[in-house]
């Protein structure tokens, strides 16, 4: 197993944990409950130690793929850049989250308000997964890129 391979199989978890613990601390509010609350910042919290991870093993994916056909720097570069934000965003987001378990579990008075403060910043941590997910997978899926410069062959008529 190489750091791309690594890189593929833990860099999901950010987006994929991101987009689910939103939902539940969506519930969480909805509902009033902590236990569900407590479930999405362990989701958040986990989702900031798997960002942690895929950068770590970026760089080695980097180096395997940058000089194959149809893949090029700029859009490893850009991948990157999008996937340093989303990290900043996942490491803030397991703080706040470390700390919405904190009040929770000790009944203060701020614990609701936080709980807003991780929804909003795991609102942004989702548009930016979305974002960097879609940038890394067109570096080897070049069907999802929006300018691939390649034209399609046209049909040929086999009626003349």
């Amino acid at each position: 197993m190489n750091e791309a391979h690594l890189h593929m199989i833990v860099n999901h978890f950010p987006i994929i944990g991101t987009i689910f613990g939103l939902g539940i601390i969506i519930f969480g509010l909805f509902f009033k409950n902590n236990t569900i609350k407590n479930t999405a910042y362990s989701l958040f919290i986990v989702a900031a130690l798997f960002a942690f991870a895929s950068m770590a093993t970026g760089d080695g994916a980097e180096d395997m793929v940058k000089d194959m056909p149809n893949i090029g720097r700029k859009i490893i570069h850009e991948h990157e850049e999008m996937a340093e934000k989303l990290a900043i965003v996942l490491y803030v987001l397991g703080i706040i989250s470390i700390f919405g378990i904190y009040t929770n579990v000790k009944n203060k008075a701020k614990a609701n308000l936080v709980s807003y403060i991780a929804a909003t910043v795991a609102l942004v941590a989702v548009l930016l997964a979305m974002q960097t997910g879609t940038s890394g997978g067109e570096i080897r899926h070049t069907e999802i890129r929006e300018n691939t410069g390649a034209t399609l062959p046209e049909k040929v008529n086999k009626a003349e």
